[in-house]
């Protein structure tokens, strides 16, 4: 098997491992006052401080959650409606046309169900969002903006955002921003304070973690509504029973994952560069979407035109070769990508795209691997995706 979804999930970290399993065995609830429930706590403390020194946040900045939707959902409904609490002329939110349908779906309820006025923010043909389009933005109505939620690098086609400009241009409005980092920890340098951001989205499982927990990093002073109600944990903002386990084993791999993101970088773009630079050379019909150097370090994301998307997935699969069509979370649904289209691409091409992201496990084998298979897999699409001649 050649994996190369790590975009989607990636493996866990021996380092991960470990630290969960030091602790799975253990009994006590981080909320009780037992001497069970004072280790537990601090094996909660211990890591919330590991996770904010490693991505240049406070420890109570860290608030945890089951994972990168829910702290998305969180940022979005919760910041809206304090800022709407507020100020009612504060009811519009403005999210890039390319965000992960964590926020996009989000946004789109919140406009839906409780009166936000949603904007979405275009991008440039590589995906990216240009400080300049949002100030144009705010400038429609400077004083109605209550979020802004831009991610920090896009999940399908790998293309860095400029976050700081972007933030600091909230900020000249008075708003409030979010990002979606949940691809960037651990691949980009990633700097809370200095990013500006006020608040931050991380998942576990994207970078060496368990799936099921991540983390929404808000600054202390940031009034959020929250959306769960009960024990009032994590500062009155998610309640909850807190997994020990799972907080070690996050804790571990953002530690891991940052300390050792430079080597990692490096060695994932050697590899998507050779991959990018075979199948250029190789495929006629093959298109490389994103910025070409300001991007994921292991993302790379073809189109190929005349050919179906799920049926490169399906094809290339049979052969051992795991990659993805884009967002792993919309999978199974054939529709074209909206950040392609959102990126000025066809219809066709949006609907005919690849998304190879390596990771922790990859190799050159891997690049081989693809280039055995892949061109002869691109040739069957497109046949199997014309139409029948007419007798």
């Amino acid at each position: 098997m050649t994996y190369l979804d790590h975009g989607a999930t990636t493996p866990m970290l021996p380092e991960a491992i470990a630290a969960m399993s030091a602790v799975m065995a253990q009994p006590g609830n981080p909320s009780s006052v037992h001497s069970s429930g004072r280790q537990a706590r601090r094996i909660v403390e211990e890591n919330r401080e590991l996770i904010a020194a490693a991505i240049g946040a406070r420890p109570i900045e860290v608030i945890f959650t089951a994972g990168g939707t829910e702290s998305d959902n969180l940022a979005i409904k919760g910041l809206y409606w304090a800022q709407n609490s507020k100020d009612k002329n504060r009811n519009r939110i403005l999210a890039s046309s390319i965000e992960h349908h964590a926020v996009l779906d989000t946004v789109i309820w919140m406009g839906e169900h409780e009166g936000a006025n949603v904007e979405f923010l275009p991008v440039d043909k590589d995906g990216r969002v240009q400080p300049e389009t949002l100030r144009k933005a705010f400038e429609k109505n400077p004083n109605d903006v209550a979020l802004v939620s831009i991610m920090w690098a896009n999940n399908e086609v790998g293309t860095v955002e400029p976050i700081k400009e972007l933030a600091a241009i909230t900020h000249e409005f008075g708003s409030i921003f979010h990002s979606d980092a949940v691809q960037a920890v651990g691949c980009l340098p990633v700097h809370f304070q200095e990013s500006g951001a006020d608040a931050l989205t991380i998942s576990g499982h994207k970078l060496g973690g368990p799936i099921g927990i991540g983390a929404l990093i808000l600054k202390r002073d940031i009034e959020l509504t929250p959306i769960l109600h009960g024990g009032g944990q994590e500062r009155d903002v998610r309640s909850g029973t807190l997994p020990v386990a799972l907080i070690a084993g996050f804790g571990a791999a953002v530690v891991t994952a940052v300390t050792q993101r430079v080597s990692r970088a490096n060695r994932l773009t050697t590899l998507r560069k050779d991959l990018v630079k075979r199948i250029l050379a190789t495929i006629s019909e093959a298109v490389f979407n994103g910025d070409p150097e300001n991007r994921l370090p292991g993302n790379a994301h073809f189109s190929f035109t005349g050919c179906e998307g799920d049926a490169l997935l399906m094809l290339l699969d049979a052969q051992g070769i795991e990659c993805s069509t884009g967002s792993a979370c919309s999978a199974g649904i054939p529709q074209p990508s909206h950040v392609l289209l959102a990126m000025g691409r066809d219809e066709a091409t949006a609907r005919g795209s690849l998304r190879f992201s390596f990771g922790t496990t990859s190799t050159p084998d891997d690049v081989d691997s693809v280039l055995q298979f892949l061109p002869a897999v691109v040739e069957r699409a497109k046949r199997a995706g014309k139409p029948a001649v007419k007798i």
